[in-house]
């Protein structure tokens, strides 16, 4: 039954998207919002339970004054408050632990588990959601584990509120009125200790959040770089620079080790302020209750009490301190997750974007200027028609701005100026999924998911039959060595992983498996970035028969270096500095004698020969 309490809270539930805040307490209500009831009646249970405690304390002292009262003997004391001392023993018996194990278990179960699970998932879909430039100006590890860590924060922070700072609470006040009853002199040295304790809270409270953000922000960056260095291992290894990575992580190990200080001095002082005043408390209140019962103004079992209530509440000190510096750390790794979360996306569907609709495959590059944000450099006033089923080969200089065209048409930035249009749909006007749907992309830099083989061809369109895979690995060779393969875990053939950005493949392996989820994708434009530069000359030569067979019938736009890949395009655009510098086919710009002509004749003719026949003519 306690197993099944999680699910009467669904954390995937729909739910209206929107930049989370980028302030604390707006972004702990955006979040805890959905999780309100269960909260309330946590909330108002650790209040039972509270009320409970006092009560038995309370009631101790009652005992005592029975005892004291009664000169008559046991039995006499039996007989009259036999059913009463009856009643008060069941209480403690059933209604205490029934009180404890509703609280936990709407703690622990209802809302603990739910608030990370919600979390989590509805901060990985906003982030997810930002641009690749986002991703590009950040380590993962350190966005990865500020998705992490914030979820679990927001859960404790909630926790600690409910279970400890509400029971807390509750407990004073139950505490004074139980003192108030027998004597309202009692009850002053607590309202002293309670404006002692705020006093130290306020001043220190700013002090220990800042401390926590920057103990936060340190660890990020430490995990950050020791990620970096990770994921680039066969770099760091290359050239031999261990010690440097030592180095870096060295630095912000000692960084986060002055931060965290910080932190802890903060926490001491104030462990420090509140045992002082834990003493004070017990002393004040213990030496009062006796001052008045040595008056015969009150009686033994209020000494008894206000005892029992003061040594309880000094315990009690140390767990809330403990729970309160940990609300501090939960707020400022919150605050730093909250420098990733809380960023508006920058590239957004237009209000009311629809599907794009490929019919043709024209796409228009009219006016287009990019130079990421700086003031020369990127693409300048370029106008390109690509006609409805033409493949277009860009060549040019790096820097000439090849991969930025592609990244304006992928949306994957925002062009500053001008427009590009598919069958006459604005890019910026329609879905950025249904228009990266309708395009299938190759990089040189090819990475592939830490999943099985299967997974990363399926990735390119998951409803495909095994029938369907198998055929896209068959036609760009992948089927050759794909039922070779083996991972440590013993899986092998189409079910064998890949390693982190198909680290356990070779880069011409690699290279074929994302072919052939872009061949089992068959969107209708397709672009190519240097998409066979990892493949040895043989498999190449190979390769691309399959590539021109499955460009058919679809709009190409194929960027290249080694000008042998994109010779038989149907045109071939020059870009230099942003502009078009040249275009035609293989043959009239060599006959032009431009830049492309210069290109080629440094290439020697190309890598691979165009056409046997006419290699030898020349």
């Amino acid at each position: 039954m306690l197993g099944r309490l999680k699910d009467l809270f669904d954390p995937f539930a729909p739910y209206p998207a929107r930049t989370p805040p980028d302030r604390y307490w707006p972004f702990m209500r955006m979040y805890l919002a959905p999780l309100k009831r269960p909260m309330v009646f946590a909330a108002f249970m650790g209040l039972v339970v509270a009320a409970v405690e006092t009560g038995m304390i309370y009631y101790a002292g009652r005992i005592v004054d029975l005892l004291a009262r009664n000169a008559e003997g046991p039995e006499a004391l039996w007989s009259r408050h036999g059913l009463e001392l009856a009643g008060v023993a069941l209480l403690v018996l059933l209604a205490r632990p029934v009180a404890i194990a509703v609280q936990m278990a709407t703690l622990n179960l209802v809302v603990g588990v739910n608030a990370i699970a919600l979390v989590r998932w509805r901060t990985h879909r906003h982030v997810l959601g930002q641009s690749v430039g986002f991703f590009q100006n950040d380590f993962a590890g350190r966005i990865a584990n500020r998705i992490v860590q914030t979820a679990p924060a927001v859960e404790d922070s909630a926790y600690g509120a409910l279970e400890a700072i509400a029971y807390f609470s509750a407990y004073v006040v139950g505490a004074v009125l139980v003192l108030s009853d027998a004597d309202a002199r009692l009850a002053i040295p607590i309202a002293l200790w309670l404006v002692f304790y705020g006093v130290v809270l306020r001043l220190l409270i700013p002090k220990m959040a800042e401390a926590a953000k920057r103990s936060s922000e340190g660890r990020s960056a430490l995990t950050g770089k020791i990620v970096d260095g990770y994921s680039n291992i066969e770099t760091v290894k290359l050239f031999a620079h261990a010690e440097k990575e030592l180095d870096l992580a060295q630095e912000a190990i000692a960084d986060l080790r002055e931060r965290d200080g910080e932190e802890m001095r903060l926490q001491t002082l104030m462990s420090i302020c509140l045992a002082v005043a834990g003493g004070a408390l017990i002393v004040g209140t213990v030496g009062t209750a006796v001052y008045l019962w040595s008056g015969g103004a009150t009686t033994a079992g209020a000494v008894s009490a206000a005892t029992a209530l003061t040594i309880r509440l000094s315990a009690m000190m140390g767990w809330i301190m403990w729970v309160t510096s940990q609300l501090f750390q939960f707020a400022g790794i919150i605050r730093e997750g909250m420098t990733t979360i809380s960023r508006p996306h920058e590239i957004t569907d237009a209000k009311g974007a629809k599907p794009l609709q490929v019919s043709g495959g024209e796409i228009r590059f009219e006016g287009l200027r990019h130079s990421y944000g700086k003031k020369t450099g990127g693409l300048d006033g370029l106008d390109l028609v690509i006609r409805p089923g033409e493949r277009v080969g860009l060549v040019g200089r790096s820097g000439a701005g090849k991969s930025s065209l592609v990244n304006l048409l992928l949306r994957f930035h925002e062009m500053e100026e001008g427009r590009i249009l598919i069958d006459g749909q604005s890019v910026r006007e329609v879905t950025q999924d249904s228009l990266r749907t309708a395009i299938g992309m190759v990089t040189q830099d090819t990475s592939l998911l830490h999943r099985s083989v299967r997974d990363n061809i399926l990735y390119g369109r998951p409803d495909a039959s095994d029938a369907e895979m198998a055929a896209a690995a068959e036609r760009v060779r992948a089927a050759e060595f794909i039922p070779a393969l083996e991972d440590p875990q013993g899986r092998t053939g189409y079910e064998a992983h890949v390693g982190e950005r198909g680290v356990k493949l070779s880069g011409g392996q690699r290279q074929r498996i994302a072919l052939a989820r872009v061949v089992l994708k068959d969107a209708p434009i397709l672009v190519l970035d240097e998409a066979t530069s990892a493949l040895d000359s043989e498999v190449e030569a190979a390769i691309q028969d399959a590539l021109y067979g499955m460009m058919e019938g679809k709009t190409v736009i194929a960027i290249a270096h080694r000008l042998s890949t994109i010779a038989r395009l149907d045109r071939i655009v020059v870009l230099d500095a942003g502009r078009i510098a040249e275009t035609g086919t293989h043959d009239e710009l060599l006959a032009a004698g431009g830049l492309y002509a210069g290109f080629w004749a440094r290439q020697s003719g190309g890598f691979l020969a165009v056409d046997p026949a006419e290699t030898a003519a020349r």
